[in-house]
């Protein structure tokens, strides 16, 4: 019952957008497949749907933004099927059955501006082998799940790092409980991320940065990720119901909204978690100094590669952590100094 009256709310805060809807609405087709690990958002109960298909159904109509058709079967995308989608909406885990010859036709829809793509939460914790035309899945989404140290009940603050208009749902910050990925296979200068974890708020902080969202183009195709959605109340929060709307119109170029990667403000993420982590409490006046673009671009790269190092649990060796961490911390320092 909880949960439906949350549905509710989100219809009723979406209901003022359905009256002045002029355009037709996008179909969407979601996906929420587990062949890995199943999340509570898309296990269906014996009454039918799942609570994130129920809410991607009930989102679309309060917002007269989308249609939107669920199921939890891959060999459902076919290359017939694409014709009649707009945009793909993935919540899944594992090795998904698609076809090589589905996938190709998905890539030649994505690249043509023709299908969109959002991708929720474990949509990164999902690959299969690719060999075909385009681009393999994970290179695609840019990233792959690679531990959550933030799990579901951990307070996080999440940030924006430009007013881009997919981030402006959640306003600047925004403190949260949700379980919160980190990511092997990814590529700064591919994407624009456009929030990203904010440690000054975070009780649980690494010295590397952590991008949660981020939107990317290839070719005319348009992709949004965001890593929330792993528990129930963000489905129920308004505001993760608006960031669905905005994403599914973006990707399918019915809103503005730059994606240029902006890999040097990614970098000063990275340099921002690290003196952070460190205990430094000028971080923003020590950025305001980097002025030598390439150093920062380097450095930022050791600091992301700091998450092969760092130690899995409190009482693991960390030696080769430490060897890494020290040096990188007094360059920093010192190259950010007065």
């Amino acid at each position: 019952m909880r949960l439906l009256l949350a549905l509710v709310a989100i219809v009723f805060s979406l209901a003022t957008g359905a009256a002045g809807a002029a355009e037709a609405p996008i179909r969407v087709l979601y996906l929420d497949q587990s062949v890995g690990w199943r999340h509570r958002p898309v296990t269906r109960s014996a009454e039918g749907l799942a609570l994130s298909e129920a809410a991607m159904i009930a989102i679309g109509k309060a917002s007269g933004a989308f249609e939107t058709q669920v199921t939890q079967d891959a060999r459902e995308i076919t290359p017939e099927r694409l014709k009649d989608v707009d945009v793909l909406v993935f919540y899944t885990t594992g090795a998904l059955p698609i076809s090589p010859q589905a996938w190709a036709a998905v890539q030649q829809r994505f690249a043509a501006g023709k299908l969109g793509f959002v991708g929720l939460h474990s949509a990164a914790d999902t690959a299969w082998d690719y060999a075909g035309p385009g681009l393999d899945y994970t290179t695609m989404l840019n990233g792959q799940f690679a531990g959550h140290p933030w799990t579901e009940d951990q307070k996080v603050r999440v940030k924006a790092l430009d007013n881009h208009p997919l981030a402006a749902p959640w306003g600047r910050s925004v403190d949260l409980v949700e379980e919160i990925y980190q990511y092997k296979r990814f590529d700064p200068a591919a994407v624009r991320v456009i929030q990203s974890l904010d440690y000054s708020g975070t009780p649980l902080k690494r010295p590397y940065a952590v991008p949660v969202s981020w939107v990317r183009s290839v070719g005319s195709g348009r992709l949004f990720f965001t890593n929330l959605g792993h528990n129930e109340a963000t489905w129920a929060d308004p505001r993760f119901a608006e960031q669905i709307v905005r994403a599914v119109r973006w990707t399918a170029w019915k809103a503005r909204g730059d994606d240029t990667p902006n890999p040097r403000e990614q970098a000063l993420d990275q340099v921002r978690a690290l003196l952070t982590y460190a205990g430094e409490t000028d971080v923003e006046v020590r950025l305001a100094r980097v002025k030598d673009q390439a150093w920062l671009l380097a450095v930022a790269s050791r600091i992301a590669a700091l998450r092969v190092v760092y130690p899995g649990k409190p009482e693991a060796d960390r030696t080769r952590f430490e060897a890494a961490y020290q040096p990188l911390l007094a360059e920093v320092r010192a190259k950010t100094a007065r």
